[in-house]
């Protein structure tokens, strides 16, 4: 009986590892983003950072994108990661430049973290930015559930 009761506790960690492991599927590219989105009518969630600089989207990261609570919500949206980093080697100078065009058609105010959500269409159909140091997720979470139940 005991062994059985390892085996148990050893599967039970193990899966809650590899579910904790599990990454995000993030797009880099607004218009394959949009393609996906059209043919899975699921919403796109366009996330703006500055990943080796922001601090606010290092935590927002660590606290929201990486959450349990996120994952289980994230198959029901396109992500898209548009990254400024400052350091040059962690994208290409296309892949910067091309970052740039979206962020002055999307992000024109320039604030970081900030997320746009669009519907299956194309359409605008909300923001949020910014992060709070204090650390509270519940801002995101609305955001992201106020798209789902209103995604059409």
């Amino acid at each position: 009986m005991k062994r059985l009761f390892v085996v148990f506790i050893m599967m039970i960690i193990g899966v809650n590892t590899w579910a904790q492991e599990e990454k995000l599927h993030w797009l880099t590219n607004f218009e394959e983003a949009q393609k996906i989105s059209k043919e899975e009518k699921k919403p796109i969630l366009m996330y703006f950072t500055g990943s080796d600089w922001c601090s606010p989207c290092k935590m927002l990261k660590e606290d929201f994108w990486d959450s349990p609570d996120f994952a289980v919500r994230s198959n029901n949206f396109v992500l898209l990661y548009i990254d400024e980093p400052r350091r040059t080697d962690i994208i290409t100078p296309e892949q910067r430049e091309y970052n740039r065009s979206l962020g002055r058609k999307f992000n024109q105010k320039g604030v970081f973290p900030n997320i746009v959500a669009f519907n299956y269409r194309g359409k605008v159909i909300g923001s949020i930015n910014g992060y709070s140091m204090l650390r509270d997720t519940e801002r995101h979470f609305t955001f992201v559930d106020s798209i789902l139940e209103n995604n059409n």
